[in-house]
């Protein structure tokens, strides 16, 4: 990032952070994809609250950025397991926030299996958790009756930019894998499996494409949209899974599971939009497969009679390629800062909650002063 590049989002994050900075600053612990552009949006945590951690999401981690946090804020390494046990996601917080009033930023429900321990058990007050995304969405839903106010960007309006660039950077790191082995997209049917935000951006594109495209969610009102938008619709979703020669997985829970693999046909690519511990269970994969590198990013998955193909070991295929969606993810990481003080004035009840619609035009006016030129 160019220095003047640098300076205009060190400015916009500090103007934001002034507009959102509580009267009273709770402690945070910060979940997030540490990018090379992501410290300043950091630096904007930590000025809207009182940063005690950083967890950078496992496979999205540029050195350069995590030393540049590391100056002021630590770093810790983050897990699904680190937090499926409440013993260790209490003893955890205790470490970090002894007491004190914490808001939690999540991206991906990391905290949604130990939230009703963390809210009981915790020697602080859990002020409640700041969501980013659909998959992270759901599993705080799925909780039913939550312990704590839980405010979700996911939906936001703010975040549909950013979901349509993702789609296009998933696509666009797709078809350079295949093109670094001497393929290309068309004459490959694709299988998108999930149609929602991100599952329907990554169909449009490959459309655009010439691809020819079936989509598959377990949701019909989903499968219905998809149809009225020209889309094939799987009736049939194994048969879908061997007949696409490329499918992708954007669903945020397992589109396929270990004996799904078998369904693939030979040759065939599978990519996913977000972490394989996500998406993709390859643990239960049937014995006899056997991995080797097959080109760059790419794992060939081999048994006799059956190979296919997957991109980036199962983890976000875009990544590859930065992930970049331009100042767009502004937008919502703008929100996110807005969020952490709704929280910290702890007067929401437990549920689901949602920023107003007036604090989204404040940053949309905002970014808009500093991105629309």
């Amino acid at each position: 990032m160019e220095t003047s590049e640098r300076v205009r989002l060190d400015t916009y994050f500090g103007k934001i952070a002034r507009a959102f900075t509580p009267p009273e600053r709770p402690s945070s612990l910060l979940i997030t994809h540490l990018l090379p552009e992501r410290p300043a949006f950091v630096r904007a945590v930590g000025t809207v609250s009182k940063l005690r951690a950083v967890l950078p999401k496992p496979k999205s981690v540029d050195m350069g950025a995590r030393r540049e946090v590391e100056r002021s804020t630590p770093c810790d390494e983050l897990s699904r397991d680190m937090f499926a046990n409440p013993d260790a996601a209490t003893a955890y917080l205790e470490t970090r926030a002894p007491g004190e009033p914490v808001v939690l930023v999540d991206v991906g429900g990391y905290f949604a299996p130990s939230l009703q321990e963390l809210s009981d058990r915790f020697s602080g007050r859990l002020l409640g958790v700041v969501e980013d995304t659909e998959n992270g969405h759901k599993r705080y839903a799925e909780l039913g009756s939550l312990p704590c106010p839980v405010l979700s960007v996911a939906r936001s309006p703010l975040k549909d930019p950013e979901d349509f660039l993702v789609g296009q950077s998933v696509v666009f790191s797709t078809e350079a894998l295949l093109r670094g082995r001497g393929d290309i997209l068309h004459g490959r049917p694709a299988l998108v499996i999930g149609f929602g935000k991100l599952g329907s951006s990554i169909a449009r594109l490959l459309h655009a494409k010439g691809i020819n495209v079936t989509v598959y969610d377990i949701d019909p009102v989903r499968r219905a949209q998809a149809l009225s938008q020209g889309f094939g619709v799987a009736r049939d979703r194994d048969q879908a899974i061997g007949a696409a020669g490329l499918v992708l997985c954007s669903t945020g829970a397992f589109a396929l599971r270990g004996e799904d693999f078998t369904l693939l046909k030979n040759g065939a690519y599978v990519a996913t939009v977000t972490s394989s511990e996500d998406e993709l269970e390859l643990s239960g994969l049937p014995d006899g497969y056997t991995r080797a590198n097959s080109g760059e990013h790419i794992t060939r998955y081999q048994t006799t009679g059956h190979y296919f193909y997957l991109m980036n070991h199962g983890n976000a295929v875009n990544f590859l390629h930065g992930a970049s969606v331009g100042p767009f993810i502004f937008l919502v990481q703008g929100e996110i800062l807005a969020s952490v003080r709704l929280l910290a004035r702890g007067d929401l009840t437990p549920g689901l909650h949602e920023v107003s619609a007036d604090d989204r035009a404040t940053i949309a006016a905002t970014w808009l002063s500093y991105y629309n030129r």
